[in-house]
């Protein structure tokens, strides 16, 4: 909560999240690899600890990849989480992390479209999706192309006072994610802004729309926002290479079909992703 008193921030209280945020901040310090181990061990902790997520995530790869056994649904979980606790530290990377360290780690294809659509001066939205390698995704593509960024403010006064500072620093412009007037201000400067309506918002302005051939609710307010300011819609998605090769990120060209390919471990599935269900239809999670 960004107007939260500069004093409380910093009560006893939060100085355990203090703490945290500081290890993380020297994690960024050591040599990428290390990163990635310490990011996957975080992960396996949270497997074993984190009990409603783990179960929520659970839920939705037996939904989503029926065609699956059992085995490789449990090596998928896993994987996930590894991508989960890799996640957290990729966000301290993409925060605090040195310019000399980052440089090598992208390889962008596609850059081209999103500078050719810029340069028409009606704005750009680029369409992406909650993967767990957004935030590292976005750092590393505001090196080449300065964008805004849609946020949703952290419950946490420390954590969402640090975010906040570091989007401030890194992208053009931090906006509320419930601010569409500031959304269609920066789309009608001729600014790109990243927008990831893949969420589970509730029924409202929403559309039940199959994902992974289930009937999800799904913001519908990406073909009004192009329309109402004119922008170009080019979809951008980002992943974790193997080992510790870095990151491939991936620009298409305007409206064009979205990639495949994808890493589905890398995808957030630890979100309740169909929490809202069509009329009779019964909850899928406890």
């Amino acid at each position: 909560m960004s107007g939260t008193p500069t004093a409380a921030r910093y009560s006893p209280r939060h100085w355990p999240t203090w703490l945290l945020l500081g290890m993380l901040w020297c994690i960024t310090r050591l040599p990428y690899a290390w990163q990635l181990t310490i990011g996957r061990a975080i992960g396996r902790v949270a497997l074993r600890l984190g009990r409603r997520r783990r179960r929520i995530a659970a839920t939705n790869l037996e939904l989503c990849f029926p065609e699956l056994g059992e085995q490789q649904r449990r090596q998928l979980l896993a994987g996930h989480f590894d991508s989960l606790g890799i996640a957290l530290v990729e966000f301290a990377l993409a925060w605090w992390g040195r310019e000399r360290m980052l440089e090598p780690l992208a390889t962008i294809h596609g850059l081209e479209h999103l500078q050719a659509a810029l340069q028409e001066g009606k704005g750009v939205i680029l369409l992406s999706a909650h993967f767990t390698t957004l935030e590292i995704g976005g750092r590393l593509l505001a090196r080449h192309v300065p964008f805004h960024v849609l946020y949703r403010e952290h419950k946490h006064p420390v954590i969402e006072h640090v975010m906040s500072r570091a989007r401030t620093r890194l992208y053009e412009k931090a906006i509320p994610r419930d601010d569409m007037n500031g959304l269609l201000g920066s789309l009608k400067q001729g600014r790109a802004v990243w927008y990831a309506p893949d969420q589970d918002h509730g029924p409202g302005n929403s559309a039940f729309v199959p994902f992974f051939g289930i009937p999800a609710a799904t913001l519908t307010t990406t073909s009004r926002i192009a329309a109402i300011s004119g922008a170009r819609v080019i979809p951008f998605f980002q992943r974790r290479l193997p080992g510790s090769r870095g990151y491939e990120l991936e620009l298409l060209p305007p409206l064009e079909n979205f990639p495949g390919g994808q890493q589905p471990a890398q995808y957030l599935w630890a979100h309740r992703r169909f929490k809202t269900r069509p009329e009779g239809e019964a909850p899928v999670y406890d």
